[in-house]
């Protein structure tokens, strides 16, 4: 779907426990939509593989993507490549992704990286509402500019917010000419990619199964390469959370790749099976 204003795409994802399989039904309106799901762990985890044809987000465009994970469902979706968010002659672009998940149910949301374009006018939503009994995986990774390339984000405003209603909020506004942010040591420090992943269930977690979910991720952290740019915490009874800084995509994806595999383990007794995508 357009408008004078820019491409507005919906997709409506929701995942239903059938016998032992967690089958999808999807719908969608605009350029987003899903390949068919697959299921390399076995039929009771559904991997799906959102897809935006156009390529890029620009000002006035709107993507929303709307999850319903019904009890006992578990369903893992992932993109083919980053989201890239375009310059903008000053309309504002928006991606929104609204999370729904019933007791019992397991969800991870596991995107390539966002890249910020200098230039751009965008905001980043993430919302997780979870019942009493339901788990998820999650990260965001952000990238200023295509540093590598000789394009760093000197323009532009990007938005973020990550929220898990009544336990978490995490967001900021990064301006480009924001360098007490950007350059300050108690900002960014010079770094162009900043990255969330997280743990979060909808009652509060065991303490003695916080602590492990906590220390199995410290356990990884010393021997790579963003030690000293990385932490984890608990910042609620049901979330754990791990921050990083860095200059590059590829070693946040990495130390992410094996902290997720580390507390699929801890919190579900599951292999880290990657979507098959992340091999092509």
């Amino acid at each position: 779907m357009t408008s004078a204003s820019g491409w507005r795409g919906e997709l409506r994802l929701r995942y239903h426990r059938r016998g032992e399989r967690t089958v999808a039904f999807d719908a969608h309106t605009g350029p987003l939509r899903v390949l068919q799901p697959l299921y390399p762990e076995g039929e009771g985890v559904c991997h799906h593989v959102l897809v935006h044809p156009p390529g890029g987000v620009v000002g006035g465009d709107e993507l929303h993507v709307q999850v319903q994970a019904e009890a006992g469902s578990h369903a893992l979706l992932t993109t083919p490549g980053a989201t890239r968010f375009y310059r903008s002659e000053g309309a504002q672009a928006l991606q929104h992704t609204q999370l729904q998940l019933a007791e019992g149910a397991r969800f991870e949301w596991l995107p390539m990286e966002t890249i910020a374009y200098s230039g751009c006018q965008a905001s980043n939503r993430v919302t997780a509402e979870l019942a009493p009994g339901a788990e998820m995986l999650g990260w965001d990774v952000l990238a200023l500019g295509l540093a590598a390339a000789g394009q760093p984000f000197e323009r532009g405003v990007f938005s973020q917010h990550l929220e898990l209603p009544g336990q978490w909020i995490e967001g900021g506004r990064i301006a480009a000419e924001d360098a007490t942010l950007l350059q300050g040591p108690v900002g960014w420090a010079g770094h162009t990619v900043a990255a969330t992943l997280w743990f979060a269930a909808g009652a509060p977690l065991a303490p003695a199964r916080r602590a492990a979910l906590v220390e199995a991720a410290r356990e990884l952290l010393p021997s790579h390469t963003l030690a000293a740019t990385a932490g984890v915490t608990a910042p609620q009874a049901g979330v754990v959370v791990l921050r990083v800084l860095a200059a590059r995509v590829e070693p946040v994806m990495q130390l992410f790749t094996a902290v997720r595999a580390a507390w699929r383990q801890q919190a579900w007794a599951l292999a880290a099976v990657p979507p098959r995508i992340w091999k092509t």
